[in-house]
């Protein structure tokens, strides 16, 4: 499929979820580091953790305001609130007023959480079942070329342009409003059923009970959970440690960082020849294997080559392990429930990024070889369950003729 060929709004959301992402890996991924050098590590991982709560509220907030006032509206108001709030942190920074930079930054992540459903909504809504998974794919290397880019545009331009650098993602975002604003039109079904406003928490604690009744969903939660606040270490304890211990740390950060998206861009091209003749138990193990020892790596580490090598490891790991993982999970999510389920599976991110927030400050009181050991605890445990997915899931061998 051709880009150009895409639904115009297709077209118009994958250009700005590229300026999002770029931003967000710009600026608010180095917000962990902002917050450990002017409020202390232990204070900092406490700020992040509220900034992650408050971004799971947004996420249910749109989600809601999207099935009843519609995607356009929705992104709109998000929209508008990440103008207003890089505006104030630019303002805020050039004034040394950091508390008002982290209720900007508070306010930022809010609306870009608000955001996420709507956006994903409108994409369901103009696409088909037989073009979704090009779309998707087209939208997954914008991302990572966001990443790639804004991983190291930050990295080296943090240091001393940190306002200049709020300024320009006030502009942009006020660029991203207005194309919302003239260019993009609603695509909710007019047929969609809107469930009350008074049902919604019903709603949701329903899908909750039906979660916790399934006891493989909930192994395999655990499992994503664990890896993901592990992929989250590298802009939290890792990027807060790499900023403490080396003068370069920052530009370190940004390096790894576009070394991991860049090796997923051009490695997933080749995976399936590379990892063909390996069963899904090896890669699955394997993968996680390689992925939790590149971490543990970055955990302790302080030489440039050796995090180098450290980060196309775990990059490896990540690439072996991930489409297997994805494969169960479309497998045992029950057609009549996906929404739910999805819905629910959904908010491991905000949990893993909370562990991964609470990581920085646990950092301030135990040494990194501490912090090694726990992602090393956390990788077992992934493997414990994956183990006892894949013995549940495993098919009958063939009977021999």
């Amino acid at each position: 499929m051709n880009f150009f060929a895409l639904h115009p709004t297709l077209r118009i959301r994958i250009g700005v979820g590229f300026v999002n992402r770029l931003l967000d890996s710009m600026i608010t991924s180095f917000m962990a580091i902002y917050l450990a050098f002017r409020f202390g590590i232990a204070v900092a991982g406490i700020l992040m953790f509220v900034v992650v709560s408050l971004g799971v509220i947004g996420m249910l907030v749109g989600g809601h305001i999207s099935d009843t006032r519609g995607r356009r509206a929705t992104l709109l108001l998000a929209e508008f609130g990440g103008f207003a709030s890089f505006a104030l942190m630019a303002v805020a920074d050039a004034s040394s007023a950091t508390l008002l930079v982290y209720a900007g930054y508070l306010v930022n992540k809010f609306a870009a959480s608000l955001a996420l459903p709507a956006n994903d909504a409108m994409i369901v809504d103009v696409t088909t079942p037989e073009d979704r998974k090009q779309v998707y794919t087209m939208n997954y290397w914008a991302t990572n070329l966001a990443l790639a880019i804004g991983g190291l545009l930050g990295g080296f331009l943090y240091n001393g342009h940190f306002t200049l650098l709020l300024g320009g993602a006030a502009a942009c975002t006020a660029g991203v409003f207005a194309v919302t604003y003239f260019l993009i039109s609603e695509s909710k079904p007019s047929e969609a059923v809107v469930a009350p406003r008074a049902s919604v928490l019903r709603e949701f604690s329903a899908g909750y009970r039906l979660v916790l009744r399934d006891a493989m969903f909930i192994r395999f939660m655990v499992a994503a959970t664990l890896i993901m606040a592990i992929e989250f270490q590298l802009v939290n304890y890792v990027g807060v440690r790499l900023s403490h211990d080396l003068p370069n740390g920052v530009e370190i950060l940004g390096i790894l960082r576009a070394e991991n998206t860049a090796l997923v861009v051009v490695l997933a091209l080749f995976s399936h020849l590379l990892f063909r003749r390996l069963s899904d138990k090896v890669r699955l193990y394997a993968g996680v294997g390689l992925f939790t020892a590149g971490y543990m790596v970055l955990a302790v580490s302080n030489t440039g080559w050796v995090l180098l090598i450290a980060g196309a490891v775990f990059t490896v790991g990540e690439l072996m392990n991930v489409p297997v993982k994805q494969a169960m999970l479309a497998n045992m999510v029950p057609d009549q429930a996906r929404t739910r389920y999805m819905a629910v599976y959904n908010l491991n991110i905000r949990v893993a990024q909370m562990l991964a927030a609470g990581c920085i400050t646990l950092g301030a009181l135990v040494p990194p070889w501490g912090i090694a050991l726990l992602y090393g605890l956390a990788g077992l445990v992934v493997v414990a369950q994956f183990r006892v997915l894949l013995a549940r899931t495993a098919a009958p061998e063939p009977v021999p003729a």
